[in-house]
């Protein structure tokens, strides 16, 4: 998977996304994508923007993460994954990505 795959991936997903009343950031090695779930839509912009959770990872692996490859928690505990900010909303980011 591309970054610009994931990112039309989450620019779809985030249209059925709920008022979370958050923010969260994907800081990839390959880019930022800044999601903002404070408004009626969701919103995805590829800005470097202030957060309520920021995960800073690389799309690899978040594709392992996706398609099950690698545990979450190995992936945090290994620091493949890092959480800064709201871990609850960081866990409901897995549906922006399946």
């Amino acid at each position: 998977m591309t970054f610009q795959e994931l990112n039309d991936g989450i620019t779809k997903a985030a249209t059925k996304a709920p008022n979370l009343g958050k923010s969260i950031k994907l800081q990839l090695d390959e880019g930022i994508i800044h999601i903002d779930m404070t408004g009626d839509t969701a919103q995805v912009t590829n800005e470097d923007k202030e957060a309520d959770t920021v995960v800073t990872t690389s799309v690899d692996v978040l594709e392992q993460l996706r398609t099950g490859k690698l545990n979450p928690m190995m992936a945090m505990m290994s620091g493949k994954v890092k959480i800064k900010g709201d871990m609850g909303l960081a866990m409901k980011l897995q549906g922006l990505l399946s």
